[in-house]
């Protein structure tokens, strides 16, 4: 059997189903996934290789999924840790396929039905407290530095994986003589998280799933 292309926008359906036939929580995942035939292949991908990053760093609290889209992160965060007590995902569109993707996955897993909650709304209208863990995947250009801004104001664990970097104006730090400007802008939202009193841990998720890769982590420091 051929491998797949993990960086595919092509949708995940019944026909992939022989790709994940283990019995791994990703494979379960997966086959979920394909049944709900509605989810970009690399979105699958991204969201396991991001929500098993965050989980070996940081445990419980509600999760908070802005610019959520179908919520998988949201789940996945969810299945991979069961002290966090719920998730909201926010986007200011929900996809109407969201739900054809949770009815997949909690008719495998139910106990996510009564812990998964979709707002349609802007992502600063979410009232978010300190124990949240407020997480993200590529949102674009802008949006990710708010989802550090509220995050911070909130004194909330954070994790994003940025995407769309828009240079117009943004705050490189200085650094753009030494680094590209996509990669001096992440520095900078480091040393940014640094001086508000953040730990912060940079990772990456493999290049062939996104070239957008560079994961940011941060907690406040103890």
């Amino acid at each position: 059997m051929t491998s797949l292309d993990r960086s595919s926008r092509n949708r995940l359906t019944d026909k992939l189903l022989p790709h994940f036939g283990g019995a791994t929580l990703f494979d379960a995942i997966a086959r979920s996934v394909c049944h709900a035939g509605c989810l970009p292949r690399k979105e699958l991908y991204e969201a396991w290789e991001v929500a098993r990053r965050v989980r070996r760093r940081f445990r419980g609290g509600r999760i908070v999924d802005l610019a959520c889209g179908h919520g998988l992160l949201a789940m996945i965060l969810l299945l991979l840790d069961d002290t966090s007590p719920e998730a909201v995902a926010v986007d200011r569109y929900i996809p109407e396929s969201s739900a054809t993707l949770v009815r997949s996955l909690t008719a495998v897993w139910p106990r996510l039905n009564s812990r998964l909650c979709f707002v349609e709304s802007s992502l600063e209208e979410l009232p978010l407290q300190r124990d949240d863990l407020i997480v993200s995947v590529h949102a674009c250009g802008g949006l990710t530095d708010l989802v550090i801004k509220r995050a911070v104001a909130a004194g909330a664990r954070l994790a994003v994986l940025p995407c769309c970097h828009n240079l117009d104006g943004a705050e490189l730090g200085g650094l753009q003589g030494w680094l590209d400007g996509p990669l001096a802008m992440d520095v900078a939202r480091v040393a940014r998280l640094r001086a508000h009193g953040y730990q912060v841990f940079t990772q990456l998720i493999p290049e062939d799933i996104t070239p957008k890769n560079r994961l940011l982590l941060a907690e406040p420091a103890r």
